[in-house]
């Protein structure tokens, strides 16, 4: 069988490509928390689509019911129109996640992604306040159309809109500057004084875990009083739950164990379970003041989506599968927390939440080599910061105890191979 060609796609797609210059290799299978490629090296992904594969590839349960759906000519495409998967998801996701949270939500399909979202979420924020700022936070990512992309804070990725970003605050995240200043101190002065120059804003959109901007955790404190600050000034909170929901930081939602309740809270990625597009918009009741078709979209109604979303929410009907992700996460966190103190050369720090974690290198570039070396070693890792200075583990949260102590290995190893040569170079 012949091997496909890696000049294929220099040729014939853009040169915006991205994930394939870094693993450079062609997939053909993938099964839980491996992949292959089509020389056959099998790889561990710690990786899972950016947090879109948080049950893994393939998923038995969640294949078989869209496999068993497709052959029965079930509904495909269908706009927002009803059908009976949509009314299974819709139901089992209130009884499931939302009724046992103690959450009461309305549930908008936006569009199939998470800029998608994004958008409705802001919108709709100013149409309920007939406010027209946004305060958004340092290092936060939200989406690349032009709305999601105003709110993000990567200055590369703003350049790419080619237009002037507007209407939007950037305020410091929880530890911008140091642990000792008190951002939210900052925000609220300019909140109250008729002299800073900042309206009173629609919203607030955050990540409790930054994902693109470095794997910076919010502290449980610092959200709580992002929440008091939101109710004492009429301001809507939105979280942005696209990467770090569906069980990536511990809990079905990110913000849980902070105790707080969003006014808006922004899904995607994961929520289809199988890796299949799709978005939900979650809304306080009160605030779902939409006309019909005031925001629609072609693929809102993603029924092969509907049917592994619906089948994905099975695992969170047993508390040992939380349970689970839980106690792995601690073994994650020592793991990383290990390296630093083994490795100090690495001039290293530990952060992040559950299955959303990394290490921070203050070396320019060798977080970057140290991912590289991992991909030849047979496991994928990516970096995320503004100077891509974090790589991150993203392992499926079905990974078993073996699959995490393999990935660990090859870590270490990465490691000390970059370490090494680096010393080599500068002796």
């Amino acid at each position: 069988m012949s091997q496909t060609d890696m000049k294929i796609f220099e040729k014939l797609e853009s040169e915006v490509r991205s994930y394939c210059r870094s693993f450079p290799t062609v997939f053909t299978k993938a099964k839980g928390y491996k992949m292959w490629d089509e020389k056959g090296k099998e790889y561990l992904d710690f990786f899972s689509g950016a947090g879109a594969l948080n049950y893994g590839h393939n998923d038995p349960a969640m294949k078989a019911k869209l496999v068993d759906y497709i052959l029965s000519d079930g509904i495909t495409h269908s706009l927002d129109m009803a059908t009976a998967p949509k009314a299974e998801f819709l139901t089992t996701f209130n009884e499931v996640i939302l009724k046992p949270r103690n959450l009461e939500y309305k549930i908008m399909f936006p569009g199939p992604t998470g800029t998608n979202t994004v958008e409705s979420a802001l919108k709709l924020a100013r149409k309920v306040t007939g406010r027209t700022d946004i305060i958004s936070f340092t290092n936060g990512f939200h989406g690349m159309t032009i709305g999601a992309l105003s709110v993000t804070g990567n200055a590369f990725k703003r350049k790419g809109a080619g237009i002037p970003l507007q209407n939007v605050v950037t305020m410091p995240y929880d530890s911008f500057v140091n642990d000792n200043l008190d951002t939210l101190e900052y925000l609220e002065r300019f909140l109250e004084d008729g002299g800073s120059g900042v309206e009173i804003p629609a919203a607030m959109i955050l990540e409790t875990v930054q994902g693109e901007g470095g794997i910076n955790a919010a502290s449980f404190e610092w959200l709580q009083r992002i929440e008091q600050i939101c109710k004492r000034w009429g301001i809507l909170l939105i979280v942005d739950d696209v990467q770090a929901g569906v069980g990536r930081t511990g809990t079905f939602f990110s913000f849980e164990k902070a105790g707080i309740k969003p006014d808006i809270v922004c899904m995607s990625k994961s929520i289809g379970g199988y890796g299949l597009p799709l978005a939900i918009t979650l809304i306080r009741p009160d605030l779902d003041i939409w006309s019909p078709g005031e925001h629609n979209g072609t693929f809102r109604g993603n029924n092969h989506a509907f049917v592994t979303a619906t089948a994905a929410l099975s695992y969170w009907k047993d508390e040992s599968f939380e349970k689970n992700i839980q106690e792995k996460s601690e073994k994650i966190f020592s793991f990383l927390e290990r390296i630093v103190t083994d490795y100090p050369e690495l001039q290293g720090e530990a952060r992040g939440r559950g299955y959303m974690v990394g290490i921070k290198s203050e070396i320019e570039g060798l977080s970057g080599q140290i991912a590289a070396e991992a991909f030849e070693r047979g496991l994928i890792i990516e970096t995320s910061g503004p100077k891509d200075e974090v790589f991150k583990l993203f392992p499926p949260l079905i990974i078993d105890d073996a699959g995490l102590e393999k990935g660990f290995e090859i870590i270490e190893d990465s490691v000390k191979a970059v370490l090494g040569a680096k010393e080599l170079v500068t002796s």
